[in-house]
């Protein structure tokens, strides 16, 4: 099933509030190992406030072809996808229409998507103002939101092939 956008307004970046993106990588039921994920996600303090800010990411990712609460999108089997990550000197790097956002990543996430070749993306709808960036982040605290049913159930999900500079 394949969803359509239903707003097709102009997004403007301050709708979105304060967007964040964070990694970590764990065990995997596949058991190949770790998968290093990456979360984005807003504070929420955009000028609509929780909701406001919650339906332009809606909106941005129906807009970009990554339907909230879908299916998880393979983007290694879709040269032509929107969404890119590179990863460089320490960092990971997402591209996609409207925005990009950097963050740091551990070493144990380097070597993960060094194994696997990708990394597991996640862009929350819901808002999560606990989730600041450059605060100190507790595994519990991460694992509530990211974890969450009604966070995964209405985010949207994908794997991201990691290219680098030199590939």
């Amino acid at each position: 099933m394949t969803s359509t956008p239903t707003d097709k307004r102009p997004l403007h970046p301050a709708e979105l509030g304060t967007l964040a993106v964070m990694a970590w990588s764990g065990e995997h039921p596949d058991e190949r190992g770790d998968l290093a994920f990456l979360l984005a996600y807003s504070l929420g303090d955009g000028p609509g406030g929780a909701e406001g800010t919650s339906a332009a990411v809606r909106r941005l990712l129906e807009n970009t072809g990554l339907p909230p609460g879908g299916p998880v999108i393979d983007a290694r089997t879709r040269p032509s996808f929107p969404l890119t990550l590179l990863v460089e000197a320490g960092q990971a790097v997402v591209n996609m229409p409207h925005l990009n956002a950097q963050c740091v990543v551990p070493r144990e996430w380097l070597a993960a998507v060094e194994e696997r070749g990708h990394a597991y993306f996640l862009f929350a709808t819901v808002p999560w103002p606990e989730g600041t960036p450059g605060v100190e982040m507790t595994e519990r605290t991460l694992s509530a939101f990211a974890g969450d049913e009604g966070v995964l159930a209405t985010a949207a999900h994908c794997l991201l092939p990691a290219r680098s500079l030199r590939s």
